[in-house]
């Protein structure tokens, strides 16, 4: 403005100064005005990713389990929409987080088996040169908060803090007690930002506290929260009170973990509420891959569990909740995966993909918003070193190494009983060539599991392709097995 008055002549009056004053002060307040008029250009979506642990696809209200109680997690998913075709890219935790939080298929950088580096290779992890969904959102000005289970990588540049996150509330490990630990690893011990916090109660309560405080302290900013419980995962622990809630229940202590589990999610809606962030907040809810053997979990009509590319092992509950931009009370057919959550979320914040991230998943708001039918994906791949699946359409494949693969047509046989490979001949090729073509364009795994895990889960697919029962599903349970014959 001092520059304007120096360029007006000195012999204006102060009448026509005035004037002038008074047209700038009257165009600011117009343009204030016009921006108003569009919120959503100063009022970008908050993103929450509700990442539960090792939950079975039907141990909630809303895919239809009647046993465990879930009111508040079932209120979200009638906020929004149930995808009931939806998987995950791994069916073990730390490679499906790899495939969540960057978008892609982890075996594009070598990310496949479970234990970010067992082998030798150290606990490396993430690829340093891939870009994360935290890295994306704060370039765009979110605030950013990783709390509870991360297990991607336990090196200084695979900290949440180094991948995006401005905040991180958790633990680097796969698991760890529910309850506090004297002298936990630097792995299992809860940390605000690599240092120790010391906590009273149960570990789902504190993580859900966290992110009521999280969402208090950033009401006033675009934020994105990955809020990953590790509950149900063992260790089976609950509290007393839920224990003696469900004392006659007959999984007693998964449903006072699922319990805890809904309280916490509750929370965080009602704080969502009572701050008028609730219909512009994006949440998705999903687990990272199906039941395990050891929590009582259930897939329902599904075959198999975690660790194997039978359905039970990769197809998850899963919800997407904007009341602002998708109906309420939605059930969506399609195929789609974990993968799109970071595609689907760039949409809704308006964010332009960089021209050289490479992203797998697919913007799945035009189909929750009644622009497109149909399915998202029309190929979906899973592999975890000697186990690998494919499905094209309504058909499945499962294929073991040095055994062979069975085919299903999972519209007609959802539970994977009927091998089709010797009726549907072509199709069975046409899968077996997909999956070959889809494996050519990603890395070899940078690490292995243990020799007895994978061995356990050898046996685990092989059986199940037979359609026979399982001997045993633990190296423990394993090795007696071979003691007893012997």
């Amino acid at each position: 403005m001092n520059l304007l008055l120096r360029r007006i002549n000195k012999s204006i009056s102060f009448l026509s100064l005035f004037l002038i004053l008074t047209v700038v002060s009257l165009s600011a307040c117009k343009n204030t005005a016009e921006t108003k008029v569009f919120p959503a250009k100063i009022q970008p979506p908050n993103v929450i990713v509700i990442l539960v642990d090792d939950a079975g696809y039907a141990d909630f209200g809303f895919m239809g389990c009647e046993d465990l109680e879930t009111p508040n997690i079932d209120r979200l998913a009638k906020s929004g929409a149930v995808l009931t075709d939806a998987h995950v890219s791994a069916t073990v935790c730390a490679p499906s987080r790899a495939g969540l939080m960057t978008g892609k298929y982890q075996q594009r950088f070598g990310f496949e088996a479970n234990g970010t580096g067992y082998g030798g290779s150290g606990d490396i992890g993430l690829s340093d040169n891939v870009v994360t969904m935290a890295d994306v959102f704060k370039e765009n000005g979110y605030k950013t908060l990783a709390l509870g289970k991360w297990h991607l990588g336990a090196e200084q540049s695979d900290h949440p803090n180094q991948r995006g996150f401005d905040e991180f509330f958790g633990f680097e490990a796969g698991s760890r007690s529910y309850f506090p630990e004297k002298n936990p690893t630097k792995k299992k011990m809860l940390q605000h930002n690599g240092k120790r916090v010391l906590f009273d109660g149960y570990l789902t309560d504190v993580l859900g506290d966290q992110s009521v405080k999280f969402v208090e302290e950033n009401k006033n900013n675009p934020f994105f929260m990955y809020l990953a419980f590790n509950a149900v995962h063992t260790p089976m622990e609950a509290k007393v009170e839920h224990l003696e809630k469900y004392k006659d229940h007959s999984r007693q202590k998964l449903a006072a973990m699922t319990w805890s589990l809904d309280e916490n999610v509750g929370k965080l809606q009602q704080k969502l509420k009572d701050l008028g962030l609730e219909e512009n907040t994006l949440i998705y809810f999903l687990s990272d891959n199906g039941g395990a053997a050891n929590n009582s979990s259930s897939g329902g009509p599904l075959k198999g569990w975690k660790g194997n590319k039978f359905e039970g092992g990769h197809r998850v509950p899963f919800v997407v909740s904007w009341p602002k931009q998708i109906k309420a009370g939605q059930t969506f057919d399609g195929l789609s995966s974990s993968l799109d959550i970071f595609t689907t979320a760039l949409a809704a914040a308006d964010i332009k993909k960089a021209d050289d991230l490479v992203l797998d998943g697919v913007n799945l708001l035009p189909y929750l918003q009644g622009e497109k039918t149909g399915d998202p994906h029309e190929k979906l791949f899973w592999r975890k070193l000697e186990e690998a699946g494919a499905r094209v359409g309504d058909f499945k494949l499962v294929r073991l190494q040095d055994y062979g693969a069975t085919l299903y047509n999972l519209e007609e046989d959802l539970g994977e009983t009927v091998n089709l490979e010797t009726s549907e001949t072509k199709t069975y090729q046409l899968l077996q060539d997909e999956l070959k073509a889809w494996e050519s364009k990603m890395m070899a795994p940078l690490w292995g599991e243990e020799r007895s895990w994978m061995d356990v889960t050898y046996h685990i697919h092989q059986r199940l392709m037979e359609n026979k029962a399982v001997l045993y599903s633990n190296p423990g349970a394993m090795k007696n097995k071979r003691s007893k014959k012997q």
